[in-house]
């Protein structure tokens, strides 16, 4: 019976080994495995040993086009830049590339499509807000491994810092190649400083000089909203919680899909339903007073604008976002309505900061790729490559930008053209900044970082596949019953916060949280 075993064994042990030298044979320096769709961890360990049986790296003879996906709206000048991108390409690793955009309106709903129904695509823009941890859960991600960054991304692998690649981790594995620049995730608002002093108002610095602000531009400016947002594109939360309600509490929310919220001096992370608290319920009394003195439209839930281009032509007087969005457009005002002074405010200036931890933007490779090495390489030249950087970062010298040095700009006659994607995933040391920048952006980024506060949970990842249900339908509960609450919608407040806490329990919450706080009790357990 034993013989007969061994027999069968070494049997089964040839045809392996033939099928694999045939296999072998067959490569043309691609992935191979990529091509009938095996697991992300197989394409990984095929590449990596391509590269160790090419002695002189891999092979390029055969011209590849690759294709990426990305957020936002297509530029007008694409073709252009993306032409002179592809003449590079060719050059250096015989590829060229195609990018489809989905745009900004929608990509919420269309990005996950891609992956579900699996497109041919090779790379994605991917991000802790922009679907990473679920794609990397569910297969759609290749992982990437040592031997297959330190091979087709050499310079991508000696620059980025080992802290990088470690927060971009999901279950102890990379999916991600993340950028290498550092961000604070902090919001500020952005507001008209002349209408501030055309009606004598104090400096705006807190949550109370700021509703004095808008309250005061909405009783005197007819026909003008002094507070604008854009809830219709899908964001559960109200445009200024991040500030108002997070970084003035010092809270941080686990994940912005669900309102569950730890104290960042909390040693043990204790999880709560920021909804279900004494602070939430201070806020929206806040918020009535703004929306009953018209601080915002009516109709705001339904908005859809670019809140952006509507402060451009003077139909709104202040906007909430990210510190280096808030001083591009500073700096764009400044050149292209020189009419409006505006200004950058922080609301929360003596709060702690949360740095951004590199998943904040980034690229990765699609798990069924057939060009895994050639996508790797690409990653590698639009981070680390300065003409390539430059090209795919601002566009075309002398058109859309011009340089200044070799680490800023100022804006070209076309710059418009070629604008609002995330080119962001490619972030790195060689970004230029604007030499029209403003100052004071600089000013408040160099206190902000005496005051970043790093904590324990600062790379958790919280895994939802146990809950994934629940988390869908908490997510519709506070669309349907937060943003209105929120915008002062609701006449009888805590009607509507108990109402909303109570859709949450149907929806599933405390399961969710039950869930949530037993990874974090697991997660620090680890660290100790």
């Amino acid at each position: 019976m034993r013989r007969k075993n061994t027999k069968f064994m070494f049997l089964l042990a040839m045809i392996v080994a033939v099928s694999a030298f045939l296999s072998a044979c067959g490569g043309n320096g691609e992935s191979t495995n990529a091509q009938s769709n095996k697991p992300a961890e197989n394409n990984s360990s095929t590449a990596a040993n391509t590269v160790k049986e090419e002695n002189n790296g891999p092979d390029l003879s055969e011209e590849v086009k690759l294709k990426m996906l990305l957020v936002g709206g297509k530029p007008a000048d694409y073709d252009e830049v993306f032409g002179e991108l592809n003449k590079l390409l060719k050059e250096k690793i015989n590829a060229t590339v195609e990018a489809e955009f989905l745009d900004w309106s929608d990509w919420t709903q269309k990005y996950p499509l891609k992956f579900a129904a699996n497109e041919d695509f090779d790379i994605a823009y991917t991000a802790n807000w922009a679907f990473y941890n679920d794609q990397a859960r569910k297969g759609g991600f290749l992982e990437l491994s040592e031997e297959l960054l330190s091979a087709y991304m050499p310079q991508t692998w000696a620059a980025m810092p080992a802290v990088s690649w470690e927060q971009a981790k999901v279950e102890g594995k990379l999916y991600m190649v993340p950028n290498n620049n550092t961000e604070v995730t902090d919001k500020v608002v952005l507001i008209r400083e002349d209408l501030r002093k055309k009606y004598n108002l104090d400096p705006v610095n807190s949550p109370e000089t700021y509703a004095d602000y808008v309250k005061t531009i909405a009783a005197n400016e007819s026909g003008f909203n002094a507070f604008g947002a854009k809830p219709a594109d899908g964001w559960k939360w109200h445009e200024l919680d991040q500030i108002l309600l997070e970084q003035q509490n010092e809270w941080n929310l686990v994940d912005y899909s669900m309102p569950l919220a730890y104290k960042l001096e909390d040693a043990s992370s204790k999880v709560f339903n920021v909804y279900d608290t004494s602070e939430f319920r201070q806020l929206l009394d806040y918020y009535k007073d703004l929306a009953d003195n018209k601080g915002w439209s009516k109709n705001i839930v339904n908005n859809k604008n670019d809140v952006w281009q509507d402060i451009k032509a003077g139909k709104t007087g202040s906007y909430a976002q990210n510190l280096g969005t808030v001083a591009f457009n500073l700096a764009e005002m400044r050149r292209d309505k020189p009419e409006y002074e505006a200004a950058i405010v922080d609301l929360t200036p003596d709060k702690k900061k949360i740095g951004a931890i590199s998943t904040q933007n980034g690229m990765a490779v699609h798990v069924t790729s057939k060009h895994v090495e050639r996508s790797l390489m690409l990653i590698d030249l639009l981070q680390n490559d300065k003409e390539i950087h430059d090209l795919t970062m601002y566009g075309i010298a002398g058109k859309h930008y011009e340089p200044v040095g070799d680490d800023k700009y100022n804006a070209g006659p076309s710059a418009a053209n070629y604008t609002g994607f995330s080119n962001w995933g490619w972030n790195s040391q060689l970004n230029r900044s604007d030499a029209s920048y403003p100052v004071e952006a600089d000013e408040i980024l160099a206190g902000w970082q005496e005051k970043v506060y790093h904590f324990p949970l600062e790379t958790f990842v919280f895994d939802d596949s146990k809950v994934k249900n629940e988390v869908a339908n908490v997510g519709n509960v506070m669309l349907r019953y937060a943003i209105p609450l929120e915008y002062g919608l609701i006449a009888d407040l805590d009607k509507g916060q108990e109402e909303l806490n109570k859709q949450l329990k149907s929806a599933g919450i405390d399961k969710i949280q039950t869930e949530l706080q037993a990874q974090i009790d697991a997660f620090l357990a680890a660290l100790q």
